[in-house]
């Protein structure tokens, strides 16, 4: 399915997002707001008024977004635990170099379970942030069960953006900063953001409800796992064969997400891989250094505006060239993408 809409859509049950980890993020070292780009030809190009990018190629000295979720849930899990000496995350690459990082920087231990599919170039980031990287003979879902099990051994602390309370939510929690700093930056009605597990999507499911935007999930049409639970009403697991957006080659969504993304978002767009990369080369072009996943958006957007397929969904929004668009772009490259 090219194009869904959520009919379950209720804002008004969608929690409101938490200033807690934003509070905390202005007290870490290095810490600035990532910029807003304002892409005039596009918008001009595809009758909009704005098309904007929140660009999160560079935040706290990582390629990915994936350190504001990491730091705060860390530093949730140690005011629970401030005995704990190892932290333990499953990933494909982004998540676990944030969970490293995070660890490195207070002094602690960190173990990285990633799937066999997992790319060499993302191992060796972990690896040089002095974490103990374990591939697991299996699935990104494998690497998650894996992390899960070594956490309960003592003096350990789980740090997953999957899951279903804990640090699952406190990961949402921490990506509200990213949206807390698009709206004191720029203006929209619609929010086009990656889905994988639905962490990030949580965050601006919330943060859309909380200012009246529209939030639209972008997921590979090779891993629609958003996609298919909002259509099923429950969450449901999808294969995954692979696909180069592999921040976004996961099989399941986070139970902790799943509340506010059965209510909060406004519908999903499925991507190929080509029309992901045409995306990489577009951003290219207009001075952007986006990966795969972070261009993913821009691929759904170009999809929306003229796909026959989604023109049930553009007219469901009232796309219009009053609609003021922010693209999630959460990763910039660095060799290949991983989650």
């Amino acid at each position: 399915m090219r194009a869904f809409i959520n009919s379950a859509l209720d804002i008004t049950a969608v929690p409101a997002p938490s200033g807690d980890a934003g509070v905390f993020h202005r007290t870490l070292s290095g810490y600035a707001p990532t910029p807003v780009h304002q892409l005039d030809p596009i918008a001009s190009e595809l009758g909009v008024a704005a098309v904007q990018v929140k660009d999160e190629s560079c935040r706290l000295g990582l390629p990915a977004f994936k350190i504001l979720g990491a730091s705060w849930a860390v530093e949730r899990a140690l005011r629970e635990d401030p005995a704990a000496q190892t932290l333990v995350a499953a990933s494909a690459g982004n998540h676990g170099r944030a969970v490293a990082h995070a660890a490195a920087l207070r002094g602690l231990s960190c173990r990285v379970y990633l799937p066999e599919r997992s790319l060499a170039v993302r191992r060796a980031a972990i690896a040089a942030e002095g974490a103990e990287v374990i591939v697991v003979d299996g699935t990104y879902e494998d690497a998650v069960e894996a992390a899960a099990r070594a956490a309960d051994e003592i003096g350990s602390a789980l740090i997953a953006d999957v899951g279903d309370t804990g640090p699952a939510e406190w990961v949402i929690d921490g990506y509200a900063t990213l949206f807390a700093e698009a709206a004191e930056q720029a203006t929209y009605d619609l929010i086009l953001v990656p889905v994988g597990v639905g962490s990030l999507a949580a965050a601006a499911a919330r943060h859309g409800a909380q200012v009246g935007a529209s939030v639209i999930g972008v997921e590979p049409d090779t891993a629609a796992c958003l996609g298919a639970s909002l259509a099923r009403g429950v969450p449901t697991r999808v294969p995954t064969p692979g696909t180069a957006m592999a921040g976004l080659d996961c099989a399941d969504v986070s139970p902790a997400a799943w509340p506010s993304l059965r209510r909060g978002i406004a519908g999903t767009i499925t991507v190929s891989d080509e029309e992901a990369d045409l995306a990489v080369r577009t951003l290219s072009a207009n001075g952007l250094t986006i990966g795969e996943s972070g261009a993913a958006p821009l691929a759904a957007l170009l999809a929306l505006t003229n796909d026959q397929q989604c023109r049930a969904l553009r007219k469901h929004l009232e796309i219009n060239p009053q609609t003021r668009v922010l693209l999630i772009a959460t990763e910039g490259t660095t060799g290949e993408q991983a989650r």
